[in-house]
């Protein structure tokens, strides 16, 4: 490999390395702005459910679950994504989320979408919990469609959900998702 393609290629890595280590920390909220959250994720989870029924179930069995109604999500070569959600264990609220993304390579365009990421059981929502969580590009989500629940799995204890919300982008694009979490006040 020619030297200015090794020190293009070094700089790409190492520029996605600084964003994704910048993290993002999960939002301080109040209780107006909780509400409102508390909203918009309980519309999301119907959207997820009204794609597809069998998603109740990954909502009842799994240990809990992080639900991010919008993400946005763009780029021009270098890219980004950014969402706020919350977190819920055993079916109740335990803390607010952030989503961040850093992507590289050929990407042109934006789009908005929600995640939901379930958690098989307490010890890897706790590693999520303490901000171990980084998902790499190898990490693969389903994008869902009718029936899409039923065929999949737990991966390493994560199983993860898209539903695009609307947008256009081209993309053949390399990047990892880094989390926050905030615990509510009690």
């Amino acid at each position: 490999m020619p030297a200015r393609i090794r020190l293009a290629a070094c700089a790409a890595t190492g520029l996605l390395a600084a964003l994704l280590s910048a993290g993002c920390a999960a939002p301080r909220v109040t209780a107006n702005e909780l509400d409102s959250m508390q909203s918009e994720v309980a519309a999301a989870k119907d959207d997820f459910l009204e794609r597809d029924p069998g998603m109740q179930a990954w909502f009842d069995d799994s240990h809990g679950y992080a639900l991010f109604p919008s993400v946005g999500k763009g780029g021009i070569g270098v890219g980004g994504a950014y969402g706020e959600g919350l977190v819920y264990e055993q079916g109740r609220l335990v803390g607010t989320a952030s989503l961040s993304q850093a992507t590289i390579g050929f990407q042109l365009g934006g789009q908005s979408f929600q995640e939901v990421l379930f958690f098989e059981d307490e010890a890897v929502l706790d590693r999520f919990r303490a901000g171990e969580f980084e998902l790499s590009a190898q990490v693969s989500a389903v994008a869902l469609t009718a029936g899409a629940s039923a065929s999949a799995e737990f991966t390493d204890g994560l199983a993860i959900f898209t539903l695009p919300n609307g947008g256009l982008m081209y993309e053949a694009s390399v990047g990892g998702q880094k989390f926050g979490y905030r615990p509510l006040e009690q």
